[in-house]
């Protein structure tokens, strides 16, 4: 291996930065304009949509030498449209509880079947797309690389030619890498997402690799010896003069099937949920940049690559790595986005604090699970619970500590893959993100949630969509779908076109089915279009300033406004009516449903949202004749 090679990186870094021109430096020191305009589609690929059945996994494919326990030799791929929560037969012959088998299921999802549904996509109204892991990994999740500058083999349409071809390459060298069949696969997507307006990020951790990594695999087997010796976080090595094997080292979490990469330089306490200074292994982080130009601009071409990263367990990582990476993924692009995995501090009680994270050397954004939680406390009355004051007075203290182009980039996002599906987060009213499955607690709604839930739900989704930030969607919330936290968040995508067997319900309780019908729900996918198409054709719910209106106990309103338009976004969540006092004597139009309001009041009905635009006539007419600042009740936040 040529480590001379890498201590090159500095000196790039810099002259690439010196490269920007200078037009583009404003960029730098902000998130992207798009990323406050975008509606975002995240897609774990393995259960979106199986669009190349030749290309499904295999028991080799999937098998590592660290599982927990040896998949039998009949273990196959799950029919998509099975009862979730029914053990296939290599599975129950194994002995073990549902939710460790769960781990070796596959569905076959992959590129092909993503591409297949692009004019789904663009039919809901989707502009940007964030893809969890594509690299080439065994796990289901992926985030225990294989290969990080490949695409996985079963995503793409030759799996064994792939590993063909990546047997001639060096990895440790990228003058040798070669494009496979998914490589190439994937290129293709990112065109074809691009002719339609929507852009794509991708999903990476540097914080750890799997066990079938290649530096991983020759360190392990040579030891002390090995050219990637100093890559990981090693903590004793074997002493081959004994019987026993002494070597042991640092997992993720201490998952030991994520070695971690070695963490250098480290001048400050390093605690979990907090930023702390320091970097990565020279040599390791080199690899990672290299990656990273690699799919930012395949063969030197910014327009072919995708448009930016989320970064996983982004407070793993020292502080130093994140401002070089800053600095190199925008001297290559200044225009992508990075979004970091930023959570808890301590769970299950106190988030992190963004604004280390959210900054103009650092990210564009974090993933804002800050503005869901008090959300769902609001309109869920879910654990911890929040009256209406007490929710906007935590949205406006999130916002405050950001600066302002950060609050509008900002991936505004309630489930994902690491989190209960919508639905279920707001049927089951407990503390956020705490013993959120069935698994863990036994009178977890597992099933359909009841009508309250939906109505619920839709309200909240009301407010996301009329919020400041960009509305993020978890694939298949928009179907309906419902399931606990992982695995159950995982189920494969309920298209219309198939017939799912019933779902065993796991929480029998007496006057309950046993059984729920699940599929493809239609007023529930035309209510998100809805609200996409709004947002889309109502800028000022984008770019707009907003003000409270009103906040107390379960009522809620603020208005949007620029100095084109003026849109009131109301919400009674409780079982009293409420009254709704408007800027304006004026007449407004619901967006929800067309409806038309004449004057300065409403009266709001229990479980009822408006979203109120003031009609061009009257808005023109205020403007020119009292001035749009009169109207400004409180002071705006953004």
């Amino acid at each position: 291996m040529k480590k001379a090679i890498y201590l090159l990186f500095p000196a790039l870094a810099v002259l690439m930065t010196a490269c920007v021109n200078k037009g583009d430096k404003e960029t730098l020191t902000t998130p992207p304009a798009w990323a406050a305009e975008v509606i975002w589609y995240q897609i774990f690929v393995e259960r979106f949509n199986n669009g190349d059945p030749s290309n499904d996994p295999t028991l080799e494919s999937i098998s590592t030498p660290t599982a927990s326990f040896p998949v039998p030799d009949d273990w196959s791929i799950t029919p998509w449209t099975s009862d979730w929560y029914k053990q296939e037969p290599w599975a129950a012959k194994t002995g073990r509880e549902l939710r460790e088998t769960l781990q070796h299921r596959r569905y076959g999802g992959d590129l092909q079947g993503i591409l297949d549904k692009l004019d789904y996509l663009e039919e809901l109204g989707i502009t940007a797309i964030y893809l969890n892991p594509i690299n080439d990994a065994p796990s289901l999740h992926k985030f225990d690389a294989r290969n990080y500058h490949h695409i996985d083999i079963n995503f793409g349409p030759d799996p064994e030619g792939d590993l063909t071809i990546m047997a001639t390459e060096d990895p440790a060298d990228p003058s040798t890498w070669k494009w496979t069949s998914a490589d190439k696969l994937f290129l293709k997507l990112i065109d074809e997402l691009h002719k339609r307006g929507i852009k794509v990020i991708v999903d990476y951790s540097w914080n750890h690799t799997g066990v079938l990594f290649w530096a991983w695999k020759d360190l392990v087997k040579k030891q002390e010896e090995s050219d990637y010796s100093n890559w990981y976080e090693i903590t004793s090595w074997d002493n081959p003069s004994t019987k026993e094997n002494e070597f042991s080292y640092k997992g993720w979490l201490n998952i030991m099937s994520l070695p971690e990469l070695r963490k250098t330089g480290v001048t400050t306490e390093r605690i979990n949920g907090r930023p702390y200074e320091g970097n990565i292994n020279e040599y390791a982080r080199e690899h990672i940049f290299n990656v990273t130009r690699r799919w930012l601009a395949p063969d030197g071409n910014v327009s072919k690559g995708i448009d930016g990263f989320r970064l996983d367990v982004a407070d793993q990582i020292p502080m130093g790595f994140w401002k070089e990476y800053h600095t190199y993924v925008k001297s290559i692009n200044p225009l992508a986005y990075l979004v970091g995995e930023i959570w808890w501090e301590t769970w299950p009680h106190d988030f992190m604090d963004p604004a280390p994270y959210a900054n103009d050397s650092v990210f564009d954004a974090v993933m804002f699970y800050h503005a869901y939680r008090p959300a769902r406390g609001f309109f869920a009355n879910g654990e911890p619970t929040f009256d209406a004051a007490a929710f906007a007075q935590s949205l406006q203290y999130e916002w405050d500590r950001l600066g302002e182009p950060f609050r509008y980039g900002m991936m505004n996002v309630n489930a994902t893959h690491d989190t209960p599906r919508l639905l279920s987060c707001f049927a089951n009213k407990g503390r956020y993100k705490y013993h959120a499955s069935p698994y863990e607690d036994t009178a977890y709604i597992s099933g359909r949630p009841d009508e309250d839930t939906y109505n619920r739900v839709r309200m909240y989704l009301a407010h996301q969509f009329t919020s400041i930030g960009a509305p993020g969607i978890w694939n298949g919330d928009e179907f309906g779908m419902w399931g606990g936290d992982d695995p159950d968040e995982r189920k494969p995508l309920w298209w219309k076109e198939f017939d799912f067997d019933d779902e065993t319900r796991t929480n029998i309780q007496p006057g309950t089915k046993s059984f729920d019908r699940v599929g493809f729900n239609q007023d529930h996918f035309d209510y998100y279009r809805k609200l996409i198409r709004m947002r889309k054709e109502n800028p000022v719910l984008i770019h707009g300033k907003l003000d409270w209106l009103a906040a107390d106990g379960n009522f809620l309103a603020y208005k949007r406004y620029d100095n084109n338009s003026l849109i009131v976004a109301a919400f009674n969540t409780g079982s009293g009516t409420g009254q709704l006092e408007l800027p304006f004597d004026g007449i407004w139009i619901d967006l929800l449903n067309g409806a038309e309001y004449r004057g300065s009041s409403i009266n709001a009905m229990p479980l009822q949202t408006f979203i109120l635009k003031l009609t061009e006539n009257t808005f023109l007419f205020t403007k020119c004749n009292f001035g749009i600042k009169r109207s400004h009740r409180n002071d705006s936040v953004a």
